[in-house]
């Protein structure tokens, strides 16, 4: 199915009044849904009409519970009316700390539906960035899965603005749970998370959780804070509107072909804004999504059949490990017809649709943008990653944001058409907000070619930004954790590149005068204090570090020389042969 030839010629004249026209590649697209005016771009009339629209159909799976198209504005009510019992009311902030469980959406949608903000955190931070996110976002209440409730004893949650904490259990609250969390204020509330719904599997509502009515929010009213990982500076909390996130899902469904009869599968975590936009695409078309609850590389097929995925979605890493798993027959006994995976390397993304029988999107997007750039299934696999869509525009500039011509490296700058299509700011940093949305346009950060025809090209971060099987990393966070050490005087943390085509984290460390360095105690003292995917693999220990005239450290010359002969590997013990080496 192709794109209507209107909508092509539309298409390719809109790129041209860019001057930047290019071949318009076909692409299973589902028609473009009604235009929704403006004011309506918000979550709580989108899952009105959806309930209006699509009320008895199916809808959602994750765990054991099944919703139908209307249940959402019923849980989001009553979730509402449990967050405003405990006096969380418009603006506050409410983090959620947990696996993909029904919950987790529970609260993104009541948040929306009262006018709170909702503070996903990565499931995968320990003390310290859990007692950061809910410090820097002033959060009210915290969502918590009871078997990560140990990870709060390193939080100081005294600093924090927290007033009271819920946790999820598959049963009655443990005892235990709050005794987990070690020292605590005694002002801190602790109880059981309000269960409001059981699915629409035959249970019923709690009949004791009574609706509320939804908030008058504005579609550039805050509907959640995403942590994005800072370079210089600790993680920067994305404040994301109502209107943002009703384009990701609207965008997203076009350029993905997604239709009534379409099923999303996903195996990635609900604090990312990947898996968060797939519940907003369903809801758009009446289609169903189903969550997985992690990703599992010998469960990944069995998964996507039995959820009878029509549209699937990985990250650059994932796809080198499924290839590497031994070929089975399930790997084609699937309805999958297409799926999103950017930053999926040429080679990997054309060997995966000859094994599996599935043509990936390629594509770029970052939390405080949309999916602004996006090459079909049937593009050439060469490594670009798309051309502009319709509702923004890009260019290329150096560093005075003078504009490159095509063909010349620089950096990607962005902006949208309409109102709100990207987040607003970094939640609390006007200087760092104003910085990278100078001159109107949101600076990525990434260096990236355009191309005669209009296509983009990814080269490299210019920022000093890690990312690692789908997370993004701060090489200050680890930097601070490292330097954390009594043994180490400085550290300085970039990325080398590693055998999936991704980031691996690396740090070079300056030794205190009269202490002998270990990197495997080194790595050890991060364990507690990092999350798993921001330990350094690889440690080397120097005398100095390269700097400027005025004395700030040159990662790219660390960057270019990469793991060398005595490089510390954690993932084997020991240093690497000196022709090992990545860079």
């Amino acid at each position: 199915m192709t794109t209507p030839e209107s909508t092509r010629t539309a298409h390719r004249e809109d790129a041209a009044s860019r001057g930047r026209a290019g071949p318009l590649l076909s692409r299973r697209a589902a028609p473009d849904a009604p235009a929704v005016p403006l004011l309506e771009r918000t979550l709580p009339a989108l899952l009105q009409r959806q309930a209006m629209r699509f009320g008895e159909r199916p809808f959602l799976s994750i765990g054991a519970t099944r919703w139908r198209h209307g249940d959402a504005a019923v849980a989001a009510a009553r979730v509402g009316a449990s967050l405003r019992r405990a006096g969380i009311g418009r603006g506050d902030r409410v983090a959620v700390l947990s696996g993909n469980r029904i919950e987790c959406l529970e609260v993104f949608l009541a948040c929306g539906w009262i006018g709170a903000i909702a503070v996903p955190m990565n499931t995968a931070s320990m003390g310290p960035q859990i007692g950061y996110y809910l410090a820097d976002s002033g959060a009210r209440l915290l969502v918590i899965e009871a078997g990560l409730v140990e990870r709060l004893v390193h939080a100081e949650l005294a600093r924090c603005a927290l007033e009271a904490i819920w946790v999820l259990a598959d049963d009655a609250l443990p005892a235990t749970a709050a005794a987990a969390m070690g020292d605590v204020p005694t002002s801190l509330r602790v109880g059981a998370y309000p269960s409001s719904t059981a699915g629409s599997d035959g249970d019923v509502f709690d009949a004791d959780a009574k609706a509320t009515e939804p908030a008058d929010v504005l579609p550039g009213d805050p509907l959640a804070i995403l942590y994005t990982s800072g370079t210089t500076g600790p993680a920067k909390g994305v404040l994301c509107p109502h209107a943002q996130y009703h384009a990701w899902g609207s965008n997203t469904a076009r350029i993905l072909g997604v239709e009534a009869d379409s099923v999303l599968a996903t195996t990635l975590p609900l604090f990312h804004i990947n898996a968060l936009n797939n519940f907003a695409q369903a809801a758009l078309r009446g289609a169903r999504v189903a969550y997985e609850t992690r990703f599992s590389a010998s469960g990944f097929w069995p998964a996507m059949q039995a959820a009878e995925a029509t549209h699937i979605f990985v990250l650059g890493a994932m796809v080198p490990i499924l290839l590497a798993q031994p070929p089975s027959a399930a790997e084609r006994a699937h309805r999958v017809r297409t799926g999103l995976g950017p930053g999926v390397p040429a080679a990997a993304m054309a060997a995966f649709a000859e094994r599996c029988g599935v043509r990936l999107f390629e594509g770029y997007g970052s939390t405080e943008t949309n999916y602004v750039i996006a090459a079909a299934p049937d593009a050439a696999l060469g490594g670009t990653m798309g051309w502009l869509e319709q509702g923004f525009d890009a260019r290329i500039v150096d560093e005075h944001d003078a504009e490159r011509p095509d063909g010349e490296a620089g950096e990607l700058v962005l902006r949208a058409d309409e109102p709100f299509a990207f987040a607003l700011g970094y939640f609390n940093r006007p200087e760092e907000t104003v910085r990278a949305w100078r001159n109107l346009w949101f600076h990525t950060g990434d260096r990236v070619v355009r191309d005669a025809d209009g296509s983009f090209r990814f080269i490299d971060r210019i920022k000093d930004a890690i990312r690692r099987r789908g997370e993004n990393i701060s090489s200050y966070e680890v930097e601070q954790v490292l330097l954390s050490h009594p043994g180490v005087a400085e550290a300085a943390v970039f990325p080398v590149r590693s055998e999936l085509a991704e980031d691996e984290v690396m740090a070079a460390l300056v030794a205190r005068p009269g202490h002998d360095l270990d990197p495997a105690a080194i790595a050890r003292h991060c364990e507690s204090r990092l999350p798993k995917f921001s330990i350094p693999r690889y440690i080397d220990v120097v005398v100095d570090l390269p700097r400027t005239a005025n004395g700030k450290v040159q990662k790219f010359r660390l960057r270019e020389r990469g793991v060398g002969p005595t490089t510390w590997d954690r993932g084997s013990g020991r240093p690497p042969p000196a022709e090992g080496g990545a860079a």
